[in-house]
C-alpha cells in the first residue's frame, strides 16, 4: 500500500483509462483502489472524478482528471520531500 491512495469508482469515466497502470508505474508511493461505489453516484454520473488521500479531484474528461491526479499526488508527496 501505498502513502497516497487514490480510490476509484469502476462505474466513473476515468477508468476509460488505464488509471491504475499509469499512476502506480509513475508514483511507486501511490496507490489504486479500484471500488465498486464510493458514493459520490452525483459527481460520478457527470465528471470522471477520484479521491486522492480522501480529497474529490475531478475534471470535465478523463485525461484532465489524470493531469488533476498528478498534481494533487505531488503535493501530497512534497511533504515527505
Amino acid at each position: 500500500m501505498g502513502i497516497v491512495v487514490i480510490d476509484v469508482c469502476d462505474g466513473n469515466a476515468i477508468t476509460t483509462l488505464d488509471i491504475e497502470g499509469i499512476i502506480e508505474a509513475e508514483f511507486p508511493e501511490a496507490s489504486v483502489v479500484i471500488s465498486e461505489c464510493l458514493l459520490h453516484c452525483g459527481l460520478c454520473r457527470v465528471r470522471p472524478y477520484a479521491l486522492v488521500n480522501g480529497k474529490k479531484v475531478y475534471a470535465k474528461t478523463p485525461e484532465e482528471c489524470l493531469d488533476k491526479i498528478r498534481e494533487t499526488i505531488k503535493k501530497e508527496l512534497a511533504v515527505y520531500y
